[in-house]
C-alpha cells in the first residue's frame, strides 16, 4: 500500500510547488527577440528557468545592437534577473541586476484576467538618480509570440518608451 501512496504524494507536492507559477507560466522557455528604441534597433535572447527546486525563476537576458555613429563597436547588454514569489505580500517579485551596475526590483503590478498582459512596476533602483521609476509590460499575443515594452520615467515625469521587442519562443 505505501508503495502506491509514495508516487502519489509526490506528484502532489510537485503539482503544489508548480501552481505557484501558474500565473506567469507562459514566461517559461527561450525566447529569440527583435526590436529596440533609445539604444537602437538590436536582437534579443532571453531565457525564463525554474532554479533551486522550482522556488525562483531565472531570467537571463542579451540584448545586442549593431555599430552606429555614436557606438562604432556596436553595444551588448547583459542582465540577469530572478522572479520569486513574496508569500506575506502574496506578489511575484523581479529583481534584475545590470551589467551596467543598475540593480531594479519590481514588483507585478497587474495580471490581466485573460492572462496576457503582465505589468512589473518598479519598486526601486540602485546606482540611478533618486525617483526614477520603470515599468516592463509583457503581452502576449499566443503562447509563443509575446511583446515586452520597458519604460522609464524621470523624477516626477510620466513613463516612455524606452524599448519594445517582439519576442518569439524557441522551438
Amino acid at each position: 500500500m505505501i508503495a502506491f501512496l509514495v508516487p502519489t504524494l509526490s506528484v502532489a507536492q510537485t503539482t503544489k510547488q508548480d501552481s505557484v507559477w501558474l500565473p506567469i507560466k507562459v514566461l517559461l522557455g527561450n525566447w529569440n527577440g527583435k526590436g529596440g528604441g533609445e539604444p537602437g534597433q538590436g536582437i534579443y535572447e532571453r531565457s525564463y528557468n525554474l532554479i533551486l527546486n522550482k522556488k525562483f525563476i531565472e531570467v537571463r537576458n542579451k540584448s545586442t545592437y549593431p555599430p552606429t555613429d555614436k557606438k562604432p563597436k556596436g553595444e551588448v547588454h547583459d542582465d540577469i534577473g530572478y522572479i520569486s514569489y513574496d508569500k506575506a505580500r502574496k506578489t511575484f517579485v523581479l529583481r534584475q541586476f545590470h551589467l551596467e551596475g543598475f540593480v531594479n526590483q519590481y514588483r507585478i503590478e497587474n495580471i490581466s484576467s485573460d492572462g496576457k498582459t503582465i505589468v512589473f512596476i518598479s519598486e526601486s533602483i540602485e546606482n540611478i538618480p533618486p525617483g526614477f521609476k520603470a515599468k516592463e509590460t509583457y503581452h502576449f499575443t499566443a503562447d509563443v509570440k509575446f511583446t515586452e515594452t520597458f519604460e522609464l520615467a524621470e523624477p516626477g515625469k510620466d513613463f516612455s518608451v524606452y524599448t519594445k521587442t517582439d519576442f518569439t519562443r524557441k522551438p
